[in-house]
């Protein structure tokens, strides 16, 4: 069965172990790209990653795009929202149909 982990600073994950997700704290960006590699060798269908993290692992995070498992989302983190997560949908959209179908006014 596969499972959900969430990585990020503590303060922005630990809510996420109330709803039985497997949580990650880390306090650097090394620690965190390792912690990545080896959560996504592992039985992990989706791992959560606080956009603080994910906007400094994007390289790391692109080499797992392309595959089936894990899906690697970018959650908002207690700092507030930087609009990463959009911007990979709408880059996923593109991929996808060819098109920008997100307009912005």
């Amino acid at each position: 069965m596969y499972k959900i982990a969430v990585l990020g600073d503590r303060d922005s994950i630990y809510g996420f172990a109330a709803l039985g997700l497997d949580t990650y704290p880390v306090n650097n960006m090394e620690d965190a790209a390792k912690l990545l590699k080896k959560l996504a060798e592992g039985k992990y269908a989706v791992i959560y990653v606080t956009e603080a993290y994910a906007a400094g692992l994007e390289e790391d995070i692109d080499k797992f795009r392309a595959e089936l498992f894990p899906a690697i989302i970018p959650v908002p983190g207690v700092s507030g929202n930087t609009g990463m997560g959009m911007r990979n949908v709408k880059k996923s959209v593109e991929r996808a149909v060819g098109s920008d179908i997100i307009f912005n006014n």
